[in-house]
């Protein structure tokens, strides 16, 4: 067997410390991701208006399943990458991460591809109105060719913080964000580029950081990248089934944004969606600090399962718990207390949008403390090899709770239902793994 020496100590670190050396930098990195997001949206919203950032929102989730593509098959190599590490078998793990990045540029190429050709119908497709449709199409032309390289920096910050790098992987979100933020200012208000500029400067900015993603393994601790096709289907099979809940993760988010959007139009028309798109630039905030407390687990976890160090598990999982339920009060409190005045970075708050905003923000925030646990659950079920379990609850959350409440707590409570929507699927699906946890924990 290959000498496996990673930048951290998994088997015999004490788990807090590996936990805190992962955790502050992946989170500082999720939260530069995240404002990429906010900020493109405070810019469009201040640069275009209402209509320009129910435009985004409109093609936001074709860009979460661009990210799910990557998180699916980045989560899913490192933890057969850890699992293989923990063998001392470093060919199979170099084989299996590459062979993820090498599925995930062929499945992006295509998606790219087909959505540069056919602008106007994957516009209308994703619920644009003839009134957004040519911001929308102009948005969605420019941001596509950057999401191949989205999916090159999720698949290598997952294996890069296994390698043992987690400050490198901050730095692949923390550099392309700062660009981002520099390009979306100097496009939309100097150049006047509106939505088109907002576009261009986040695709340069993912351009970036997948060219960080794949220079790292020129000088990386274990991994490297192999041209090796042993056991390609099998091993990309293993990774998109441990990988899947994540995938499923991004696509709920895709329609808790498409399902969200008609709901919103259906009871205030385009002001509504303008209202919502305030939340859907805030549910990153809320999904990267909840992701950064899995993924900062979830090296520790799989590493130690695939030595059957159990109680090492369990204290990682336990450290993660603890974190998340800290992580999702700080944002509901910051959002219940602050909504007036995040209404106000976006849009004017006396504008038929601001008014339905400010109104249901507070609402919309519970959501944070139970998505958070809920996260950290479903992470815990991924890095133990957990496929089914993790998807279930993926599913549960994301569209078997959501989608029915989004059209029954509107037409019992018109004026705020739509909003309560999120943090009921939520709750119902923390109730379940509660009760379900102690008969299914391993």
């Amino acid at each position: 067997m290959e000498e496996t020496t990673t930048g951290l100590d998994y088997a015999h670190g004490r788990i807090s410390t590996l936990f805190r050396k992962i955790f502050i930098p992946t989170l500082l990195g999720m939260m530069f991701t995240a404002l990429i997001t906010i900020v493109d949206g405070v810019f469009v919203g201040q640069g275009v208006g209402p209509e320009g950032i129910a435009a985004v929102n409109i093609i936001a989730p074709l860009y979460m399943v661009s990210t799910g593509i990557g998180l699916m098959l980045g989560i899913g190599a490192s933890v057969v990458c850890g699992m293989c590490l923990a063998g001392r078998n470093n060919a199979r793990a170099n084989a299996v991460m590459s062979q993820a990045f090498l599925a995930g540029t062929a499945v992006m190429a295509l998606i790219v591809a087909c959505s540069l050709l056919f602008t106007a119908p994957v516009a209308r497709l994703l619920g644009s109105s003839d009134l957004l449709m040519p911001l929308a199409v102009d948005y969605l032309a420019w941001l596509m060719p950057g999401c191949l390289f989205l999916t090159w920096s999720s698949i290598g910050m997952m294996v890069i913080r296994l390698d043992g790098s987690p400050k490198y992987a901050m730095m692949i979100n923390i550099i392309p964000a700062v660009l981002n933020i520099i390009g979306d200012y100097v496009l939309i208000f100097p150049c006047g580029m509106g939505v088109k500029g907002a576009a261009v400067a986040t695709a340069a900015s993912l351009v970036v950081g997948g060219v960080m993603a794949i220079a790292y393994f020129r000088f990386s601790y274990v991994l490297r990248l192999t041209k090796s096709m042993q056991g390609f289907v099998g091993n990309l099979a293993r990774v998109a089934a441990i990988g899947s809940s994540a995938f499923v993760t991004e696509i709920a988010m895709s329609v808790m944004m498409l399902t969200g959007n008609l709901i919103f139009m259906r009871y205030f028309g385009e002001p509504g969606v303008a209202a919502y798109s305030i939340a859907c630039y805030l549910f990153p905030l809320m999904f990267m600090m909840s992701n950064a407390v899995a993924q900062s687990a979830q090296p520790i976890i799989s590493y130690n399962n695939g030595i059957s160090a159990m109680g090492r598990v369990r204290e990682a999982f336990a450290v993660s718990l603890r974190v998340a339920m800290v992580c999702g009060l700080i944002v509901t409190t910051a959002i219940v207390l602050g909504a007036p005045g995040i209404v106000g970075m976006f849009i004017p708050t006396s504008s038929a949008a601001g008014v339905i905003a400010c109104k249901g923000l507070p609402i919309f925030a519970t959501c944070a403390v139970f998505f958070a646990v809920n996260i950290a659950f479903i992470g815990y079920f991924q890095s133990l090899g957990l496929a089914m379990r993790a998807m279930i609850l993926t599913l549960l959350r994301g569209m078997v709770f959501l989608v029915p409440l989004f059209y029954l707590l509107p037409a019992l409570f018109p004026e705020w239902g739509m909003w309560a929507a999120i943090p009921a699927s939520e709750a119902v699906t923390l109730v379940v793994i509660l009760a379900t946890r102690r008969r299914t924990a391993p």
